[in-house]
């Protein structure tokens, strides 16, 4: 049957990288695709004053928990991909094997479609350099990252990766949302999901609230993609009970120092990095934009460091946290730092002040504490099977919630990848194994009780 207005092939809720993916691909192969993101489309300026409502708005891109801890996302077109660092770390994929997924085929895919490189020489900030030099200097094993920066676009001393760059240089999920809608693809903004239609456990379409209206789409495969906090929102409203519970968040804190002669803050942030396996940690530069810097300093009372930027070095410590927590709605989640998170956060501290002090640092201090990257919320093996169907047919996850064990590094990698397998599945062109339609048996008698109580 052909699709009429409200009718589509497939809905896809959320469009970050997992869910821009999907719908890029799908639209590729001749699909009708619906695209609804929370968020707007309007074109990037670069400014602190666009992103702050993007990604720092109390309640709605920044959800505090008990411990007054920060942790954001990007409600916009492209999710968090808008704001994030462009870094490219290599996927899991060895432990996503264990699950019985494997995208090592689609992650080489993607490398071969975007930008994954080393920042040259030229586009290595002062303080990136000063970072990656005393690094190495102390033994460390400090590597350039790889970037998903289109390099020949990009401008020295520039320091509008967190606001979003309006030079087209950083790729993010828009990229694809773009190719999609050229496509085909139909992308709705300002649209917020509230429920996946069910009728005879399977899903049939969503309910979303635009204009101040309640709608509905329909369509017989429906992905959700909206995020770590708000893919189990949805799903919980509709029907699937268990979701949100023991999910990760990347806790971060900044470490930074004035060292004399730096002349300039700044450039792109994470350029070179030391990872620790581990032990869960990650160390990289960070340039901050100076308005960034304030807010952190005045966060602790810092008034003396408020006014310094141009000589001040900062150093990014993110770990590997615990399992823990509740997704309680889409605006407020319960999940602290336990003391193993916070005694990596330490330990990445000395490290980081280490690597400070033997550049001629004075006075090194750190940040009070931030997340990023919330996932875990609806894991794979748990509540998604290794084709990332949740139990109700035609009903499936695709973005940071499907990871099924903490990480602590950036996913951007990992759920392109994950996209581009969900996308082969709904299109027909990867049989379902053995394996998997035993993973898949699995979850829906983990989740008979459940149905029952909807």
């Amino acid at each position: 049957m052909k699709p009429g207005k409200n009718e589509f092939d497939v809905i896809v809720v959320g469009s970050g990288p997992g869910g821009a993916t999907v719908a890029r691909e799908l639209s590729h192969r001749g699909q009708s695709v619906l695209i609804l993101e929370w968020g707007d489309n309007d074109p990037v300026k670069g400014t602190f004053a666009q992103m702050a409502p993007r990604g720092m708005l109390p309640g709605k891109s920044m959800l505090l928990t008990g411990q007054a801890l920060g942790m954001v996302r990007g409600i916009t077109t492209g999710g968090s991909s808008m704001y994030f660092c462009a870094t490219a770390f290599d996927p899991p994929i060895e432990m996503l094997k264990t699950y019985g997924v494997d995208i090592s085929q689609e992650v080489e895919e993607v490398r071969s479609e975007v930008p994954n490189a080393p920042l040259t020489d030229d586009l290595m900030s002062p303080a990136g350099a000063c970072f990656e030099k005393n690094a190495l200097e102390l033994g460390y094993d400090c590597r350039r990252l790889k970037k998903l920066i289109y390099q020949d676009k990009c401008e020295p001393n520039c320091q509008r990766c967190l606001y979003g760059c309006p030079q087209g240089a950083k790729w993010n999920a828009r990229h694809f949302v773009d190719e999609a809608v050229e496509s085909g693809a139909q992308l709705i903004n300002r649209a917020k999901v509230n429920k996946v239609l069910i009728e005879n456990r399977q899903a049939v379409g969503v309910e979303y609230k635009h204009q101040n209206m309640v709608r509905t789409a329909h369509a017989p495969k429906v992905v959700i993609a909206a995020g770590g906090i708000g893919s189990p929102v949805i799903l919980n409203k509709s029907g699937i009970r268990g979701v949100g519970y023991d999910f990760f968040f990347d806790p971060l804190i900044f470490v930074m120092g004035k060292i004399d002669g730096i002349t300039s803050g700044r450039g792109l942030c994470m350029s070179a990095g030391v990872h620790f396996p581990e032990e869960g940690i990650v160390m990289t530069d960070f340039n901050l934009p100076h308005l960034m810097k304030i807010l952190f300093d005045l966060e602790l009372f810092r008034f003396r460091q408020v006014f310094a930027y141009s000589d001040v070095v900062p150093i990014m410590i993110k770990v590997r946290d615990s399992l823990a927590g509740r997704v309680i709605n889409d605006r407020l989640i319960w999940k602290g730092l336990t003391r193993d998170d916070k005694q990596k956060l330490n330990k990445g501290f000395t490290y980081a002040k280490s690597i400070l002090e033997n550049a001629g640092a004075q006075k090194v201090y750190r940040s009070w504490y931030l997340a990023a990257h919330p996932g875990g919320t609806v894991k794979i093996g748990e509540h998604v099977d290794t084709n990332l169907k949740t139990r109700f047919d035609n009903l499936y996850v695709c973005d940071c919630s499907v990871i099924p064990e903490e990480w602590g590094l950036p996913p951007t990698m990992t759920l392109l990848g994950l996209g581009k397998r969900l996308a082969k599945h709904l299109a027909g062109e990867e049989a379902v194994s053995d394996d998997q339609e035993t993973t898949a048996s699995t979850i829906r008698k983990m989740h008979v009780r459940d149905d029952v109580a909807a």
